[in-house]
């Protein structure tokens, strides 16, 4: 190697040590120095409780009328007499509408007739019986048609009734369907009955929420039709989920006393469910991910990754079925940057009220 090359060779090497002295190695020092800085996170926490966490669930639901029938003769027959208003209040036991019966009424007159002769037999030969006039066996003759006439006039009497349609109940009557004069059958419809206070309504909770509702929970009703809000109770339930909208079939009770409600009426519903000595988190504590929630716990100084299921959401907390207990510590903020293990410093610990 000529001597002027073997020089540059040297000087070329003794440039590039000193480079790694004076220039690389200060970088490394400091990636290195503020990759420990990083290894210290500063976060804000929060102490988890159990609380009383209220969930508001909103539904749509239909009014529907406290009881309801449809007014359809027994028998069929003329119809002689409408003796209702449309649209008024009637009451139980209250004689609507009258069929012809003109032929029952002749029948029972005279079986009525035939009757009086037949107890007037039987009770002389109860007084001849009493002296040994007649047999037993004459009397117990006489006995039996009697008793088969009265047999004969309850039947009478019974068809006849149902030439009578009558209230079921207090309620409202509908319009007629029918008009004096007509012949109707049984499958003729001749007016709807419907008691309009209170009023029922119908809608569905999710079925997670099922196990939330009682008996007495209050509801919160918006008509479309008034604009008004009214208040009413959970009365029933069904007792199974409907497998096709996996939905809770619920029915409550709304007080209709101002008859400003009427049946088939839009309405939204809100239900508040209560859930007592629940686990409840901040919102933003909750890491949600493709393997389910998670959260950053804080364990001896350090942050925890715990995989947690939750159950009610409102606008600001969240209740945690499972992965965390009373007590715990878990990261509020800072979260994105943690990793499990990492050290963490704690500023503004709070509480959950």
């Amino acid at each position: 190697m000529k001597p002027k090359t073997l020089i540059l060779v040297i000087v070329i090497i003794v440039a590039l040590v000193l480079l790694k002295i004076f220039y690389l190695s200060p970088i490394k020092a400091k990636a290195g120095a503020a990759a420990g800085v990083q290894q210290t996170a500063l976060i804000r926490a929060t102490i988890v409780k159990k609380m009383e966490l209220d969930n508001v669930i909103t539904s749509s639901g239909s009014m529907l009328a406290n009881e309801e029938v449809t007014l359809n003769p027994e028998t069929a027959g003329k119809i002689t007499a409408i003796l209702f208003k449309e649209g008024a209040e009637v009451q139980k036991g209250q004689l609507l509408v009258k069929l012809d019966d003109d032929d029952l009424q002749a029948t029972l007159a005279k079986q009525m007739a035939i009757q009086r002769i037949n107890e007037e037999k039987e009770r002389d030969l109860k007084a001849l019986l009493a002296i040994k006039g007649v047999s037993q066996e004459e009397y117990d003759l006489a006995l039996s048609v009697v008793q088969q006439a009265k047999a004969d006039i309850d039947l009478t009497q019974a068809q006849i009734a149902k030439t009578e349609i009558r209230a079921p109940f207090n309620a409202t009557i509908g319009l007629k369907s029918v008009s004096e004069g007509d012949f109707i059958s049984s499958s003729d419809m001749i007016a709807t009955v419907e008691q309009l206070n209170p009023m029922k309504i119908d809608f569905s909770v999710p079925e997670k929420y099922s196990s939330q509702v009682h008996v007495n929970d209050s509801v919160f009703v918006k008509i479309a039709g008034t604009g008004h809000r009214y208040v009413g109770k959970v009365y029933a339930f069904d007792p199974k989920i409907d497998a096709a909208t996996r939905a809770l079939k619920v029915r409550a009770l709304v007080d209709n006393s101002k008859h400003e409600i009427f049946a088939g009426s839009y309405a939204e519903v809100t239900l508040v469910l209560h859930t007592e000595n629940s686990v409840v988190v901040p919102s933003m504590a909750v890491i949600a991910g493709l393997r389910g929630q998670t959260a950053f716990m804080v364990d001896s100084g350090k942050a925890k990754l715990v995989p947690i299921t939750i159950g009610i959401r409102t606008d600001s907390s969240v209740e945690v079925l499972t992965g965390l207990k009373a007590g715990d510590t878990i990261a509020t903020s800072g979260i994105m940057a943690l990793k499990t293990g990492m050290k963490v410093k704690i500023q503004n610990l709070k509480k959950l009220k």
